[in-house]
């Protein structure tokens, strides 16, 4: 006995000689339990307290203010602390090894809120004129049941219908009197929704949840392009999305399948049928899209242990869209079939045509413009360092569908929105490379984590240079939303809508039955005569107007911030325009507010006041 309790002694006094020696065992020092505690406690602390400070900053924040950088130089000090917070509180969960699920879904649904949600918040009115537009089409489609007749330049909406066939239907189903109502908060909801099949990709090709929830970050981090609005795209971008994700996760490298499961590698039927239709839906609401869908299931078909899966979803898809394509988009696609083929051979410029010629553009958008670049460049850097310093995602299907948008990047410049698409399709994919090479495990990875998380806080700022920077001209005030409003409700039908920029609410409340004429869209020769004389310059697109067909011209805010950011008509061409045609005998001032102006004209023998 006495024998036991020396060993049993000795070897006590050992293990408390071996911890009073370990490095680091200072006195005082807490032991790692109550090190999770605090971590555990500070990330649970942090959301709420970054959330409520966003929110407290909104208050008060003067949206006339905004000039060359929009909403980035009215935003307050406290919006951009809750930013800086809010990325604290992620980098400190991803380091916590006992942190849920739930809070990592909480900090990504406040990164989204508070990205996505403040425009909504703050904006007296629906932003983006192309939103507008796009209820507007939802109005006509109610109006005619199906197909608008004389829909000028909108009738290619009449080809790719499914987006605003289903908002038709749910408006009538629901008795809702137009799509403008939950417009506004399409951003954050579509990204709130965005975030299930993001997380199930993510899943198909792995199952650290440190990356799949970074993953997520980084997306919503450099998401710039703001293609998330109210819109066919954005709509057709979810579906692509989850119908990609489908597709991963039944290839055998999956993670949702175990080694050795017979499913891997076969399809469901009824699975493939719910993929099909998704492509179908795809195919009817947006004609780019189904592009990247068809280059990025090529892609994934070129391993040869994936084509079992890939092509017959390859297959179906092709089939479906050359069917629409030969049927209901027929028309469009054979007017513009020149102008497709040619674009064919010219690689180079479809591929710098996106990139704003920043000689004439104000100061504040050059420098918005180039931190646009560079998040993008970095983007593909990082996911290039992944690439060649990981070697198992070089066995995922993430390098290929980086890659994916870009033959269609050198085929089609698709007005200049190409490069910004292209980027748009392969981020996802980018995004987990990205969390890869800053996230996964090692030998240190506090460390790591204090590498990263200034790298994800400057990523997150590039992205409020490109999704803030343009603010002034995608802002209307409500007086600006009145004009628009006005000239749909007074206008007789022929009449003819002038406006210099598309940067009008309610620009196509009526396109079906009132011509439109955009200033900035035509011949530069026109925009010079415009510039010289601004009467003379208006003239020739408004010669037909007569006592039952009068013109309007809209001037307003927003245009003549659209026009200085751009630089494609000196800045002061609506104030030029609206003191002309103020003297002007025949131009009768109809509409007149703080931020907008609408000018009647009858014609030539017509004097005749309002």
């Amino acid at each position: 006995m006495g024998k036991l309790q020396t060993l049993t002694g000795g070897r006590v006094a050992s293990f408390t000689n071996a911890v009073a020696r370990r490095p680091g065992a200072a006195a005082g020092e807490r032991p790692p339990s109550d090190r999770a505690t605090a971590l555990q406690w500070a990330t649970r602390l942090i959301l709420p307290s970054a959330l409520a400070l966003w929110l407290l900053s909104l208050r008060h924040v003067d949206l006339a203010g905004m000039r060359d950088y929009g909403l980035l130089q009215v935003l307050p000090v406290l919006f951009w602390v809750a930013v800086v917070l809010l990325t604290l509180g992620f980098c400190l969960a991803l380091t916590g090894r006992r942190t849920g699920g739930g809070w990592f879904a909480g900090y990504v649904l406040g990164l989204i809120a508070v990205i996505h949600a403040t425009p909504t918040l703050l904006y007296p009115t629906l932003r983006y004129s192309w939103a507008w537009k796009h209820v507007a089409v939802v109005d006509a489609v109610i109006r005619h049941h199906g197909e608008v007749p004389h829909a000028d330049k909108l009738a290619i909406y009449n080809q790719w219908p499914g987006f605003f066939d289903l908002n038709a239907f749910f408006l009538q189903a629901t008795g809702l009197h137009s799509a403008l109502g939950y417009a506004t908060w399409t951003p954050p909801v579509f990204n709130a929704v965005l975030l299930v099949p993001l997380l199930l990709f993510f899943r198909t090709v792995t199952r650290d949840r440190r990356l799949i929830w970074g993953a997520a970050w980084v997306y919503y981090s450099c998401s710039w392009v703001g293609q998330d609005y109210f819109a066919p795209q954005a709509f057709a971008f979810l579906l692509f999305v989850t119908m990609i994700a489908l597709v991963m996760g039944q290839l055998p490298t999956s993670t949702l399948y175990r080694t050795g499961d017979t499913r891997a590698g076969r399809w469901p039927v009824g699975r493939f049928v719910a993929v099909m239709v998704i492509a179908a839906v795809i195919i009817s609401s947006h004609p780019l899209t189904p592009l990247m869908l068809v280059s990025a299931l090529v892609a994934l078909s070129l391993p040869r242990r994936n084509r079992r899966v890939v092509l017959p979803v390859l297959a179906g898809t092709v089939v479906l869209a050359v069917v629409w394509d030969a049927t209901v988009a027929r028309p469009y696609l054979s007017e513009n079939l020149g102008d497709f083929v040619g674009s064919l051979l010219k690689p180079d410029t479809n591929v710098v045509s996106g990139l704003a010629a920043l000689g004439a553009a104000a100061p504040g958008q050059v420098v918005v413009s180039w931190v646009d670049r560079g998040l993008s460049a970095a983007v593909f850097v990082l996911a290039a360092v992944a690439f060649l310093t990981h070697r198992w995602v070089r066995r995922t299907g993430l390098p290929l569908l980086v890659v994916a948008p870009l033959p269609l990047l050198a085929a089609n410049a698709y007005g200049g929105e190409m490069i910004f698409r292209a980027y748009l399709f392969a981020l996802p994919a980018a995004s987990l490379l990205i969390a890869v090479l800053l996230l996964e495990r090692n030998r240190r990875p506090r460390v790591r984590m204090l590498a990263a998380c200034p790298l994800m806080l400057a990523l997150l700022g590039g992205l409020m240079f490109g999704y803030y920077g343009k603010e002034s001209a995608n802002y209307f005030t409500k007086d600006e939303v009145a004009a628009g409003r006005f000239v749909a409700a007074t206008a007789p039908p022929g009449s003819t809508v002038v406006s210099l920029t598309s940067a009008v609410p309610g620009l196509y409340l009526r396109y079906d039955e009132n011509p439109q004429v955009q200033l900035d869209e035509q011949d530069i020769r026109d925009r010079r005569r415009l510039v010289n004389d601004p009467v003379n310059g208006l003239e020739g697109f408004i010669q037909r107007a007569s006592p039952q067909q009068p013109a309007y011209i809209i001037l307003s805010r927003a245009q003549a911030a659209d026009l200085y950011q751009r630089g494609i008509l000196p800045g002061g061409t609506v104030q030029r325009l609206d003191s002309a045609l103020s003297k002007t005998p025949g131009y009768i001032p109809v509409y007149r507010s703080k931020d907008a102006v609408v000018y009647r004209y009858q014609g030539a023998g017509n004097r005749a006041g309002p």
